[in-house]
């Protein structure tokens, strides 16, 4: 065969084979091989899983109870008046009549500055209004006579109305010396310093002995008043609407709560993991939380109860939030100016929610879905509509009724259609996913569950 017939048949043979290898590389091609990938890894858990067997997972049953509808936030004491004390004249501070830190009642006196300058003020006053008074009177007495005389046309016009300005004159003198004793009289109250309200002292900025001048620029004490008090939170402009309506059929409760007193160098526990546990186990857990913390010597936060008492007139254009203020009875002085607090204003209660625990409702790129059990034990993915969400629990607006059972834990081993067991219900003779499968694990499961009495 010539040479050249040859190198031809060796390109043939070549482009087949590169073309056969184009076709095993196709789209298609690769998914079915993954598919086979996954079908193979999948098979292999199976095995390692028992064959097939239920799936243990944790459920709860969808309530239809009443739930409030309410907005949590952070809130600030505040005071609801605060005076600083300042004196009206200026001397020696003689006595302070209080310790800082005191508790003071309205018309209490506080502090007294030395007396007797403006008692001797006072005297000269009232000396010069008897001096005074005497002229007025004398003045008042020509008066009289010059109009008589005047009436006789004894004495000329000009006399007469010389003398009526003279005692004009002494009687405007007398209601100068009048003031002054008025004044003198007031400055002498002044020294004797009393508390304007109600409330709390804080740390005293003078001593007895200082100098004490009029309208100093630092106050001789602050008084806070600690009852009733203010608590300041801010919520989303966006519930003013809301806000309002529900304000109009009924005052609004806020609930404000601070942390736990912890005892000097002991750090806070940690919060317990509640989630989707069962109602019984989450009520067991917190009350063994109680019990530890007490024996630390924990003690509990503390929880009051107000009202809204003031909406402000403008939402904050920077923050986008409206600023309201709860007023608190605080008889027991629990809340303090300047502590920060967790606030929840309470706007209603909506009756016949539908709620699942919050652990039983998962995302996903198309909305949010809960994995319902069905009689038969196994599971289907139900779309759902959350409405909102209060602590450990999500209100449904569309897509479950109550009675219903959702899966709350163990959701990423499962697939549409997967046999279930539930926590606790292995042994159930009655319960269709119990002891199923091909001796793996579900029947492993069943057997423990037998030996345990709980």
């Amino acid at each position: 065969m010539p040479r050249h017939f040859q190198l031809t048949a060796v390109l043939v043979v070549s482009c087949l084979l590169v073309g056969c290898g184009e076709k095993n590389d196709s789209p298609a091609a690769a998914a079915q091989a993954a598919g086979t990938g996954r079908g193979a890894s999948a098979g292999g858990r199976g095995g390692r899983g028992g064959g097939g067997g239920p799936i243990p997972v944790t459920t709860a049953l969808v309530q239809s109870k009443s739930i409030p509808v309410t907005i949590p936030s952070v809130g600030t004491a505040e005071a609801q008046q605060t005076v600083q004390i300042r004196a009206q004249v200026t001397g020696e501070l003689s006595a302070v009549h209080f310790v800082e830190g005191q508790e003071v009642t309205k018309g209490q006196e506080l502090f007294t500055i030395d007396p007797r300058p403006f008692q001797a003020a006072l005297s000269q006053t009232q000396a010069v209004l008897a001096r005074d008074t005497a002229t007025a009177t004398n003045a008042q007495a020509q008066r009289t006579r010059y109009e008589d005389l005047y009436k006789r046309q004894l004495i000329s016009r000009d006399q007469y109305d010389a003398q009526i300005a003279t005692s004009d004159a002494a009687q405007a003198t007398l209601e100068a010396d009048r003031a002054a004793v008025e004044t003198a009289r007031l400055n002498l109250q002044y020294t004797r310093i009393m508390a304007p309200i109600t409330g709390r002292t804080g740390s005293l900025g003078v001593h007895q002995g200082d100098l004490i001048r009029a309208n100093d620029t630092t106050p001789m004490v602050v008084i806070n008043q600690l009852s009733p008090i203010y608590v300041t939170f801010a919520v989303p402009g966006r519930y003013l609407t809301d806000i309002r309506r529900y304000q109009a059929q009924k005052p609004l409760t806020v609930h404000a709560q601070g942390q736990a007193a912890l005892p000097p160098g002991a750090q806070p526990p940690p919060p317990p993991v509640l989630g989707s546990m069962p109602p019984q186990q989450q009520q067991q857990q917190s009350t063994q939380a109680k019990s530890a913390e007490a024996a630390a010597g924990i003690l509990p936060g503390l929880s009051e109860s107000g009202r809204v008492s003031f909406i402000d007139n403008a939402v904050d254009a920077t923050t986008g939030t409206i600023k309201l203020k709860a007023s608190f009875d605080n008889k027991e002085h629990a809340l303090w100016p300047g502590q920060f607090l967790q606030v929840t204003l309470d706007l209603t209660t909506e009756d016949g929610a539908i709620v699942v625990p919050a652990g039983a409702v998962q995302p996903s790129q198309s909305g949010t879905y809960v994995y319902v059990v069905t009689p038969d034990r196994t599971v289907e993915v139900r779309s759902v509509v959350v409405l909102r969400q209060q602590g450990e629990q999500i209100v449904i607006a569309q897509g479950l009724q109550a009675g219903e059972e959702v899966v709350t834990e163990g959701q990423l081993r499962l697939t549409p259609g997967a046999k279930v067991t539930t926590a606790g219900r292995g042994n159930n003779p009655e319960d269709p996913g119990a002891g199923t499968g091909n001796g793996g694990g579900g029947a492993r499961r069943g057997r423990r569950g037998q030996g345990n009495p709980s």
